[in-house]
Parts: structure tokens; sequence; C-alpha cells
């Protein structure tokens, strides 16, 4: 039995890392609060790690924190890590102590819960079509997976040919669900000879910066262009006009990928088969997105 493996068998720490990429993402408080009360309830430290991604060797540091015995297992929020060395931390038996929840999955052979990413971003955008939209841009999310298109710019596309409606050039924007490459994409937009009439971003803090930049510059939020984000984030539904979005069910991902966790390295069984729990996103209906132009042109759906 190598050393890895003795030391997942033999510790017992009960306590578990949370690795997120950024903490201040108004995104992840929820996500927090829901793995702290949950390990609390199971009697489980939690110790949060942040930004891992920017560590030159993250996995080492992971690697080092089962080796010593100071946590039992893992759940990560992060995808900027390498999924092949992750898997190496199982034990020689095959158990895996550690869970991800991403928006995306990279790697089948991981415990994983997430939500409806590709499907909940064909209904965000069926929702702005419905309302009569026909240009409609996307500032989409970095995918996880190198030269793969993210699940939620799938979804999108999904949408718009299922509708027969084309995506011009140039109506697809890069984002790092961050405000400031909603902005890059609301200087985009302006610059544009044709504007979209609607725009599906990838998440909220990307909608609300490319809608700051559009205000600041006289196009008017749902007069001129409607808004559909991703997530609902606590400003969401404050944030002027309030954003139409996809709520991610936060406070279930948090606990139940924290359940999971918890579950398997109770368990007695060494083997156990990934497990993949999908959760569904909701569209939470607002003031950022209106009927463009009188009645919509009836659109078909494969």
């Amino acid at each position: 039995m190598n050393q890895a493996a003795r030391s997942l068998r033999l510790k017992a720490a009960r306590t578990i890392v949370i690795a997120f990429p950024d903490i201040g993402n108004p995104y992840y408080s929820t996500v927090l609060d829901a793995v702290v009360h949950e390990t609390s309830s199971r009697g489980y430290g939690a110790l949060v790690a942040n930004r891992l991604g920017e560590d030159p060797n993250p996995t080492r540091w992971l690697r080092d924190y089962f080796l010593s015995s100071r946590a039992d297992g893992m759940v990560l929020f992060d995808g900027s890590l390498d999924t092949d060395e992750l898997y190496g931390l199982r034990s020689e038996g095959g158990k895996l102590p550690l869970v991800v929840s991403f928006d995306e999955l990279p790697d089948a052979r991981l415990h994983s819960v997430m939500t409806d990413n590709r499907s909940a971003a064909a209904r965000a955008t069926r929702h702005l079509i419905e309302l009569g939209h026909r240009r409609i841009a996307h500032i989409q999310s970095r995918s996880k997976r190198p030269g793969v298109p993210s699940e939620r710019l799938l979804g999108f596309h999904e949408a718009m040919a299922s509708a027969g409606l084309p995506v011009p050039e140039g109506f697809v924007f890069p984002g790092t669900f961050t405000i400031e490459s909603g902005e890059a994409a609301g200087r985009a937009i302006l610059a544009l000879r044709e504007r979209p009439t609607a725009v599906f971003a990838g998440n909220d803090e990307m909608a609300i910066g490319m809608l700051s930049v559009l205000r600041a510059n006289g196009v008017e939020c749902p007069r001129d262009i409607s808004v559909v984000g991703f997530d609902d984030i606590s400003i969401a539904s404050r944030y002027v006009p309030p954003l139409t979005t996809m709520r991610q069910p936060r406070e279930e991902m948090g606990r139940l990928a924290t359940r999971t966790l918890l579950d398997i390295l109770e368990s007695e069984e060494q083997e156990i088969e990934p497990l993949h729990i999908v959760l569904r996103s909701e569209l939470v209906i607002r003031e950022s997105a209106r009927r463009w132009g009188g009645e919509p042109r009836a659109a078909t759906y494969a």
C-alpha cells in the first residue's frame, strides 16, 4: 500500500477543504453558507481555499493536506485545476475523496453536483426569442475544457438554431465571469454597426457590467436592449432594471456537494462509481427583458 492510500485510510481529521476560484464573487457566498452548515451538522470542520488556480502547483498543495491528515476530502468549486492530478488523489481501492461543482464537468471520473447549464442557457435564449427578439447576442463564459465551447454557449446556439435564427458575426463576446468583461462586451456592442436587440449574458456580473456601459452611452434597458443573465446573485433583483436571469439553486448545490462528499468519506465501500447529480435552474422573469416591436413571428423549435 502506498503512502497516499495508507494516509487516506488511517486519518480522521473530520475536516474538509472547500476550494473556490474567487470567494469575492457574490455567487459563492450562498454556496459557502450551505457548505459550512452541512459540515457542522455532520460534525466536520471546513477549511476554505481561495484562488488555487493562481498557485504554480495547486494540486500538490491539496495532496499535502491529504497526506498530512489535515483534511479528509475536498469540495471543489474551482474548475482551473488539473483533473488528472486530482484523480490521482484516490485511495488504493478506488475511493476518491473529492466532489466537484462547476458550470461544466471536464472529467466524468469525478463525483459531481452541477446545474443544467446547457438546457438552462437554451431556456434563457428561448425566452428572448419568445419576446420577439431575432438579433440576440451572447457574452460567453470561459470553458474549463481546452478547445471545447462552454455549456452555456452551446445552449445559446442550440436555441437559436432550433428557432431558425442566425447568430451574426461578432455577436458572441468573450467573458470571464467578471463585471470588467461585461463592460468590454458593452463597448464592443456600442461599436457594432447593427446592434443586437437582446443579449443573453453567461452570468449576472457580466450582464451588469455590460448594462452600465450601455446606459452611460444612452442605450437603455429594456427600451433599447433586453438582457437575461445567469445565476440570480443578490444584486440581480435590486439592479435597475431588476435583472431577468436563470436562478441556480446555489444553496442546494453547496449542500448536496458537501453531503455527497461526507457520505463517500463515511462509506465502508472502497470502490464507488462516479456520482453525477444535475439540478435544474429556474427562469426568474423581472424587468430587464421585454417584448420587441409588437407581435413576434412564430418560431419553430426542433
